[in-house]
């Protein structure tokens, strides 16, 4: 009697065969993956650390704008993450651009026809800060953090007596131009009075002569405070009838209160902030 084997079923020999070819497809797509996170995770790695510097120069540039424009105050240092992204501003080519920029709209300011008639009588003024608008404190904090630590006054003046800071070039040729049309001259510095002698031998070094007057604290402005105290001197010289036609300095103490000029010019610095 014939045997007969019963084939097998098409459908159970295929299965097994599919999963295996799944399987081995799952474990190469699985091998590629890894492969290419690994991969990716190395490029995303040099993204994210360029990433992270491009925020952090884009924090520090945003933080030097807002003390610039007076949205950030009364600081005692610079952010310590901004301290070198300050250092290579203040000593940029960029630095310079933006202080003959500022030079730059005060010279436009004096040539309108609207500004600075001069009466001939001798009462029409300018005021100059000295450090930082003049003369530059760089070199200063070149060796003394640039802003990232707190201001030693018994070592910044020790360096203010060797009488060795040079000339701001923009701002000595505007004093020139504004002492030849007749103004007064005033220079109104946060200094004490006991610098009086190495601030004339310095301003004369580097080339300012024949300014009116150099003003500097005295024991009685000591404790108070630098707008405070600049206010105080533009009181007086209004009461002795001298017109403010302009103000140019580096602190907006040198620049806010009243009376106030007709017209106030503010020189770039995000070292050091003066209330």
């Amino acid at each position: 009697m014939a045997q007969y084997i019963k084939a097998p079923n098409p459908t159970l020999i295929t299965l097994p065969l599919q999963m295996a070819t799944k399987t081995l497809l799952t474990l190469a797509l699985t091998s590629l993956f890894i492969g290419l996170s690994a991969a990716d995770w190395n490029i995303l790695s040099r993204k994210w650390q360029n990433a992270r510097q491009d925020s952090w120069k884009n924090y520090c540039e945003s933080w030097r704008i807002n003390v610039e424009v007076h949205n950030i105050r009364d600081f005692e240092v610079v952010p310590q993450e901004c301290v070198d992204y300050i250092r290579k501003y203040m000593t940029s080519s960029q630095y310079k651009a933006d202080s003959e920029r500022a030079i730059e709209e005060v010279r436009l300011y004096l040539s309108r026809c609207s500004c600075c008639s001069l009466k001939g009588d001798g009462k029409d003024a300018w005021i100059f800060d000295v450090d930082d608008t003049l003369i530059s404190t760089i070199p200063y904090f070149k060796k003394h953090g640039f802003g990232g630590e707190k201001v030693n006054s018994s070592s910044l003046e020790a360096w203010m007596e060797e009488s060795k800071a040079p000339a701001l070039d923009q701002t000595l040729g505007l004093f020139q131009e504004i002492r030849d049309k007749g103004f007064k001259t005033f220079l109104v510095s946060s200094r004490r009075e006991t610098l009086r002698s190495p601030t004339v031998d310095n301003l004369i070094n580097v080339g300012y002569h024949g300014w009116t007057k150099l003003i500097l604290r005295g024991l009685d402005d000591e404790y108070v405070q630098v707008q405070q105290y600049k206010s105080q001197v533009r009181k007086e010289l209004v009461d002795q009838g001298y017109r403010i036609w302009g103000i140019i300095g580096d602190q907006w103490s040198s620049l806010k209160g009243l009376p106030d000029a007709k017209r106030t010019f503010k020189l770039p610095n995000s070292i050091y902030y003066h209330s």
